[in-house]
């Protein structure tokens, strides 16, 4: 195998077995490898590019979290773990911590090596099959992100919202620079989706439904009494 462009530090509670991995490391990668025990303050002088691998059997969140923010002040230093128990396992860690690389318990060390010496390089490093999973997971939150209420389309969503504050159907139209006529029509089908019959009633069904409107929903009035959001 090649010998690695930069270094490996080992976060982990140090004994021989940790040992027996670091001397694999180096062997199989010719790079400088060393151990940092878990309460171990996080400091680094190194100057050349680090990978950070952390195990997963000993660190908990908050240690974990510690090092996330200290490799982002560094332009050369890479977070990963190892020791994960299964893709779960790695889901979990990735959806809290943006980890360049996971490594399994079942990881032989050979792939291992393999990893490491991607990562040092600046690729990442994640199964194939977890990567589809994170990529389906962040498509799920999108979509929920931008899901209609009851079928309601954005537009309709902002005039409720105005409905909701008690805006008339004037206010409404200047606010979002439309006609009345063009309000009523919202509002007919409004009313029609939410399955209401007047103005109190769909009032009602605001409040209790929606909530406290988001700001580029309920429209944001300036000082001046001027609208600083326009569609």
């Amino acid at each position: 195998m090649d010998q690695a462009k930069g270094s490996v530090l080992l976060v982990t509670d140090a004994n021989p077995q940790s040992q027996l991995f670091i001397d694999y490391i180096h062997q199989q990668l010719q790079c400088p490898v060393a151990v940092k025990g878990l309460h171990e303050n996080h400091e680094l002088h190194e100057e050349e590019t680090t990978l950070v691998l952390m195990d997963a059997d000993h660190v908990d969140d908050e240690t974990l979290q510690q090092w996330y923010y200290h490799t982002l002040e560094g332009s050369d230093m890479y977070l990963a773990a190892f020791n994960l128990r299964d893709e779960d396992h790695a889901a979990d860690v990735l959806a809290k911590f943006h980890l360049q690389g996971v490594f399994y318990r079942s990881d032989s060390l050979m792939l291992i090596c393999k990893g490491i010496s991607k990562l040092l390089e600046g690729d990442l490093w994640i199964s194939r099959s977890l990567m589809t999973r994170l990529i389906d997971f962040y498509r799920r939150q999108q979509r929920n992100a931008y899901r209609p209420i009851c079928g309601l389309t954005h537009r309709e969503l902002e005039i409720i919202g105005l409905l909701g504050s008690g805006a008339s159907n004037s206010e409404i139209a200047e606010r979002l620079f439309v006609s009345e006529h063009t309000v009523k029509s919202h509002l007919y089908n409004v009313f029609r989706k939410i399955k209401v019959h007047n103005r109190i009633q769909a009032m009602n069904w605001a409040r209790q439904n929606l909530g406290a409107m988001p700001i580029n929903l309920a429209t944001k009035v300036d000082d001046d009494n001027h609208s600083s959001i326009r569609h």
